[in-house]
Parts: structure tokens; sequence; C-alpha cells
């Protein structure tokens, strides 16, 4: 998709001077920042928003940062946004977007605080982005580097649910000869599932849960290579235990899609967690309340080895993501 290559990311970051105030600095697969503000940690998180469908777009800005920040074990608190469009953008455009953002901030108690809106020559279409914090005692901080050997890994919803939805509601007519006209409309309305807040804060709630990350750009395979990265493990998965809907199964043979790249379906709104196996009941019983269903599909190792398991044949498990999300919204 659109981010930089890990190594040319780090080479941004080098850059950085450390700054003791800073408890987490920005690093490659952390959801968010944190610093520290007298006796308590302000977790921070940025994102953009853009080519997304239009109707979301402001529910869309708002839940990707505060999906980040809930990752961290923390309640998303206030925000900031800035709204871009060509020139010239109609009022009325941003306009209907604001109150999408106010509607979304509403639901999730969240306080915009400022905010910037213009027009630029240079941009080719709207373009959003989100900034939220919110405070949390340093005993409750989480992160994506807390996983430990022998950890369950939990995956919080099916593979790809984002990637999915968005084709069918951008590529209406070509889903609904793949998927069926019913299906088509079912995954219309599953846009709120590309939010993980309530299901972050819940599990962050749960002694035993080590390390949360969102399977968002580069889906399966960018989450779990960062989890064991971050946390200086390996792990191994079960494809078998993987849910990976029928709609993603017709895309791949549709587009000719390879493995990996199944694997690498943008999943915003996916968790991809260390869980204790003695907490395995209480995560389970957790997400069952939030009409989630947990999947365990595999765990952490102390050796740094990350394998795939499948039909009883270990393989490499892909070192590198090709998520095939925005040639896929891009096909006519």
């Amino acid at each position: 998709m659109g981010k930089l290559a890990a190594n040319e990311l780090q080479k941004m970051l080098n850059c950085i001077p450390p700054d003791e105030r800073v408890v987490v600095p920005p690093q490659i697969g952390f959801d968010a920042g944190v610093h520290r503000l007298g006796d308590k940690l302000v977790a921070v998180a940025t994102d953009p928003c853009t080519g997304v469908p239009e109707e979301w777009f402001g529910w869309l800005l708002i839940n990707y940062a505060a999906s980040d920040i809930a990752l961290f074990g923390v309640k998303p608190e206030f925000c900031t946004i800035t709204l871009l469009g060509p020139r010239p953008t109609s009022p009325s455009r941003f306009q209907k977007i604001m109150a999408q953002i106010c509607k979304a901030t509403t639901e999730l108690d969240i306080a915009i605080v400022r905010g910037h809106t213009a027009m630029y020559d240079s941009l080719k279409d709207l373009l959003g982005v989100c900034t939220i914090y919110g405070t949390v005692e340093p005993i409750q901080l989480i992160t994506s580097g807390g996983a430990k050997p022998g950890d369950l890994i939990l995956c919080t919803k099916p593979l790809g649910i984002e990637t999915i939805t968005n084709y069918a509601l951008t590529h209406k007519e070509k889903a609904q000869q793949l998927f069926g006209t019913q299906k088509q409309a079912e995954y219309g309305e599953l846009v709120p599932m590309q939010s993980c807040v309530k299901e972050a804060l819940a599990l962050s709630k749960i002694a035993g849960v080590h390390a949360m990350h969102d399977a968002t750009e580069g889906g399966f395979v960018t989450a779990l290579n960062e989890l064991a990265e971050t946390s200086n493990t390996g792990f191994i998965v079960k494809q078998e235990n993987i849910t990976i809907p029928n709609e993603a199964h017709l895309l791949q043979k549709h587009l000719g899609l390879s493995e990996t790249q199944m694997l690498s379906f943008s999943s915003t709104g996916t968790i991809l967690a260390a869980v204790m196996p003695n907490a395995k009941q209480k995560v389970t019983e957790t997400l069952q309340k939030l009409g989630l269903t947990a999947a365990f599909i595999g765990e952490f190792t102390e050796t740094k080895e990350r394998i795939i398991l499948q039909n009883n044949t270990q393989t490499a498990f892909p070192s590198q993501a090709d998520d095939p999300y925005t040639s896929m919204m891009t096909i006519t």
C-alpha cells in the first residue's frame, strides 16, 4: 500500500533525538506513542484517511486513530482534525464529513479540541488526518512489544474484513457477481467492523493480555511479524485456525492473488493479541459479549523462527507483506 519499506522508514526515525519525557518514541511496529505528563502517561496516535467510501469518511477518520490508542489500553479522550480537499471542494462536502466526525466522536466520548480545513491545488481527492490522545496510569499501559513465549495468538475477526467490505462498496456490481446480491449488501453494512476501540479497551482490562496490534496495512503478515519483532519472539501459526471468509477466496481466484497476498489483506479493525493460556476463557467470553468470536491461531515461541503450519507441513511465514488493497480498489 502506501507505507515506506521498514528500512527506509527507519532511516527517517534515526534522526529523532531521544527524550526522557517520551516513554514510547516513534518506532516501527507500535500503533501509538507515549509520553509522560506528571504522574500519568499520555498515548498519542495520528492517522490519515483517504480513498475510502465517502459516506463513512468522517467515521473512519476518527476510528482509525482511536483504535490505535485503545490498543495501548488507553481510553481515547481528545482529538484534532485536519480536512483537506482539492480546489474547488464544495463546502457542503466538508460539512457532511464533519457531521460524520461529530457522530463518531459522540459515540466514543471524544472531545474535538482543534482542527484545520483547506483546499489545495496539488490535491486530487479528500484527505483527512486525525490525532487522538488519552491518559493512562503507567501500570495499565499495553504495547505491541509485550508478547511472551507460550502466549497464544488471538485473532478477533476473520481475515480481510476491511478489504472485502470496501471492495463490496466501491465495486458494487462486480461484488454482486462474485458474492451474490445478498452477500454484497451484507458486507456493505460491515464498515463498523473496521474499528476495534470497544474490544481493545475490554481486552486491555483482562490480566494475561500482554500485547495487541491492529492488522491494518499488510494484514496478518505485517501485524504478526511486527508483534514478534517488537517482542523478540518467534511464532507458529496454524493456517486451519485462521478464519477466512469465502469471499476472500473468491477475490483471490478472481484477481489471481497469491497466498501471501491473502494473508496480507488489509484488515483494519482486527486485533492480533498475545494472550496467556489461562486467560483464554475470559478473553473468549469478553469477545462473545461484544458479538465477536475469538480465534486462537497459534502461539509465540522462544525460538525466533516464524512458521506457518498447513496440512502438517511447516513453511516459513512470509517475511514481507504484499497487500493488494490499493490495486484492488482502483481496478475498474
